[in-house]
């Protein structure tokens, strides 16, 4: 129960630490990337209190969290590139969509670790 909790509190602080002036969108958007974990319904048994998500579920292998790393660094990439000190809409949410979804795997990945 602490573990889905802490899919909800995590995105929260971040929101209110690195992105104050925004931090309540910021949070939601962080927390709708939770529904990654639909990818659970595939597994049988559903839930599996011993089982890995990591590397178990599609959106939870190698090459998903690659991707949601490249979701995360590009916008920031493009940002320092740009001539403008915007961050545009667009940019802004594939950025948090990235960070949310990398929160995600780490926290899972911790849970792995117990």
């Amino acid at each position: 129960m602490i573990h889905i909790a802490l899919h909800f509190i995590v995105p929260l602080l971040v929101a209110f630490i690195f992105y104050a002036e925004r931090w309540y969108s910021a949070a939601l958007i962080m927390i709708i990337t939770m529904l990654v974990d639909a990818d659970h319904l595939l597994a049988d048994p559903i839930y599996d209190p011993a089982r890995c998500s990591i590397g178990y579920h599609p959106l939870h292998t190698i090459p998903a969290i690659i991707i949601y790393a490249i979701l995360f660094v590009v916008p920031l990439i493009a940002l320092r590139h740009s001539d403008s000190n915007l961050f545009p809409p667009t940019a802004r949410i594939l950025h948090l969509i990235g960070l949310g979804l990398l929160i995600h795997m780490a926290l899972d990945g911790i849970d792995c670790l117990f």
